[in-house]
């Protein structure tokens, strides 16, 4: 299947180019405003679906909305239904336009009138069109102080820069880069989309959020790297937003350093926390050393050797059972403290020991549910 990308060079275009580059059905045709778009028509051969993302939206004189909006899709449209007409080929075009086009501005008045060339389009037999509507996209390769407040936010917030926030209330609609891109190439691939009452293409994934609510969120992303406390970053809004601003991140801050506690045992080192699962750290034993030698009433871990030849060692408080297990880094395998069960860690091979450790709950100093009991073994 052969595509024509327009704003290839773009932040929707680039992102979209990028992932159809990645199947090998597609053909990509390119067209970016280093072009004249009196190329168009002759970039059409063999073209099934055309994706026009190029536009303007902050030129320095408003006359250009109309031209680098209305008059480009009208080209562009114009092209279409003569290619065609004289191929007989089926083709769809498909227009990024904004919500901005329900507007009384310039901008929105330029992206209605492009919606309405792409819309006379499709009454040409032969020609499909879809227009979507889109709030603010966010996501990689997004400009600052262009395309998004998010790219913005994230930008700044990434150097230590201020951001403006006017009314932190304020509304925003948020459609993800990556979510966008997987429905256009859904559309690349022949597939049914629906459409709302007014014509216009559902977007399959919104977020509703306020401008304070993204930009402290992102703050949160910052200071992550100093608590250590990473959020729900998995899913949603929060897994968009916090891809978006490790994006913006500079080179040099492409890592960063932890804490080391060391003492004459080894070193311990807490490297993350969640809200509510708990927290990961690893340490490290010398031969001999034993560390541990304590209790939790609720509190759970497990325990992964990465290195060395470990023994752990359990015993029941109440009952006085006493169980034992040797393990190594050579295998994969969990070791889990049991509440009531006082336990410890030794390091009986020949090397460092490292151990990975989850714990199912953040420590806390003022209840840390650790009771010292070290453990005599059965005579």
């Amino acid at each position: 299947m052969k595509i024509l990308v327009t704003g290839a060079r773009g932040f929707i275009g680039r992102n979209l180019c990028q992932q159809l580059r990645e199947q090998p059905q597609f053909e990509i045709v390119e067209w970016h405003s280093s072009h004249d778009p009196s190329e168009l028509a002759g970039l059409l051969a063999g073209v099934s679906t055309v994706f026009h993302f190029a536009g303007v939206n902050r030129p320095d004189d408003p006359i250009e909305f109309m031209r680098g909006n209305r008059d480009l899709t009208q080209t562009l449209a114009e092209a279409v239904v003569a290619e065609a007409l004289s191929s007989g080929r089926a083709m769809r075009l498909v227009f990024a336009s904004s919500t901005q086009a329900g507007r009384d501005n310039d901008y929105g008045s330029s992206k209605r009138a492009a919606e309405q060339a792409v819309f006379a389009a499709a009454r040409t037999p032969g020609v499909s069109a879809l227009v979507l509507r889109l709030p603010n996209v966010f996501g990689k390769w997004s400009r600052p102080d262009y395309n998004s407040a998010i790219a913005t936010f994230c930008h700044n917030v990434a150097r230590d820069l201020p951001i403006q926030i006017n009314d932190p209330a304020a509304p925003l609609e948020l459609v993800y880069i990556d979510d966008l891109v997987a429905q256009c190439l859904h559309i690349a691939a022949g597939g049914v989309v629906a459409l709302d009452d007014a014509g216009f293409v559902m977007i399959a994934s919104r977020y509703l959020s306020t401008v304070g609510a993204v930009a402290e969120q992102i703050r949160s992303f910052r200071d992550s790297r100093h608590s250590l406390t990473t959020g729900r970053v998995g899913t949603g809004l929060e897994r968009a937003l916090y891809a978006t601003y490790v994006s913006f991140l500079p080179t040099l801050d492409f890592q960063y350093d932890l804490p080391m506690h060391t003492d004459a045992r080894g070193t311990f080192v807490e490297f993350m926390k969640t809200p509510d699962c708990g927290q990961f750290s690893y340490f490290t034993a010398h031969p001999g050393v034993t560390r541990g030698g304590h209790y939790h009433h609720t509190k759970t871990e497990k325990f992964l050797v990465l290195k060395g030849l470990a023994r752990f060692r359990f015993r029941d408080v109440q009952t006085g059972a006493f169980h034992s297990i040797e393990t190594s880094g050579e295998r994969a395998r969990i070791v889990e403290t049991i509440p009531g069960w006082t336990y410890d860690i030794t390091n009986i091979g020949t090397e460092e020991m490292v151990v990975m450790l989850w714990a199912n709950e953040v420590f806390d100093r003022t209840r840390p549910d650790t009771i010292t009991c070290p453990i005599q073994e059965p005579a």
